[in-house]
């Protein structure tokens, strides 16, 4: 079966059968080796649409992945909405210094999400208005052949960073109407962003929810806290696919992930793969589950290939990282994966 990258991964986004799954990185994707090799780097990269899509199509382009990814950070959003990030280092992913809005769930301290800017003004700026941009580029140098996947962050995850996690994950069993208030205030400027990655080039749209962790959150608490707002923001995209990234053992909470109705789920390698194809195989495309510290960053190249094949014999639809890839993940590791599956 002769096919080109993207038309094999559009096929797996179908559930449709193939000879093998796709290879592609659709989670964090870049490496220092990369970075080196195609002369576009953090922290530049991060702020520059020409940068990021030339770092974005290295896994394409140096390794042979079967996609082309940005951003690589769950920090762009957060900065656009008021939030100090410190955006400085090639080896480490911007980090956000401070909160701008007040939630204190012990002291009824609370500020209102109502003076957060429009949808419309959130996409037309900063960042955000940069990964855009990115989209077009990379749909114009590698559209032919790859699908362009866009990442950002999920609403919860979101809400926390204005207000810092902590505050809002406490919240959710001190004050949960508060936690609703500002995960709904967040949701129109997620669900916008969503499609205008779409608009702008992307083909796949691949949230990261990281704060609706069962590491973070109980179980029964998925749908209040994240779910419902994933089906109205990651869901409702138009003209493209959409994955659902969570970190963490999520085998508690699949179903309710599937529920959301995105197109698929992906997953870390904290999920025994056979056990996720078990649950929800069939329901959802699964992507995954390559362990991104071990064996990926921390693994010999053996190693790697014996992860990759676990995940390809358990039935992944796509065969990914479980999670962000390390910065330092040698280059011989990121090769070891991609021949794993095309052999």
């Amino acid at each position: 079966m002769s096919m080109t990258p993207k038309e094999r991964v559009l096929a797996a986004m179908k559930q449709e059968d193939l000879d093998r799954p796709p290879v592609a990185i659709f989670t964090q994707s870049a490496t220092l080796g990369q970075m080196d090799k195609v002369g576009a780097a953090w922290p530049e990269a991060h702020k520059s649409a020409e940068l990021m899509a030339k770092l974005g199509s290295a896994q394409a382009d140096v390794f042979g992945f079967e996609c082309c990814r940005a951003p690589f950070c769950l920090t762009a959003e957060a900065e656009r909405l008021g939030c100090n990030v410190a955006v400085e280092k090639k080896d480490a992913a911007p980090m956000i210094k401070k909160h701008p809005y007040k939630f204190d769930p012990m002291t009824g301290e609370y500020d209102s999400p109502d003076g957060l800017m429009s949808p419309e003004e959130f996409i037309a700026g900063g960042r955000p208005a940069e990964v855009i941009k990115a989209m077009g580029i990379m749909k114009k140098t590698h559209g032919d052949n790859y699908c362009i996947v866009a990442g950002n962050t999920g609403p919860f995850s979101l809400a926390g960073h204005m207000v810092s996690t902590e505050n809002l994950v406490f919240g959710m069993m001190m004050d949960p109407d508060q936690v609703a208030s500002w995960v709904k205030g967040v949701t129109p400027v997620c669900k916008a962003y969503c499609q205008a990655l779409i608009d702008g080039g992307a083909d796949i749209i691949q949230m990261s929810e990281p704060t609706a962790s069962t590491d973070m959150i109980a179980p029964d608490m998925f749908h209040d806290a994240s779910g419902k707002y994933v089906s109205q923001s990651l869901a409702a995209i138009k003209g493209g696919y959409s994955v659902l990234h969570i970190c963490g053992d999520t085998l508690p909470i699949l179903e309710m992930m599937v529920e959301t109705g995105v197109t698929g789920l992906s997953i870390e390698e904290k999920v025994d793969p056979f056990k996720a194809v078990e649950h929800v195989g069939g329901k959802t495309v699964l992507v995954g589950n390559v362990g991104s510290v071990k064996p990926l960053f921390q693994g010999t190249p053996a190693e790697v290939i014996k992860g990759t094949q676990a995940s390809v014999k358990a039935g992944f639809n796509v065969i990914s990282s479980g999670c962000g890839i390390a910065t330092a993940t040698p280059d011989e590791n990121m090769a070891a994966m991609v021949k794993a599956v095309k052999g």
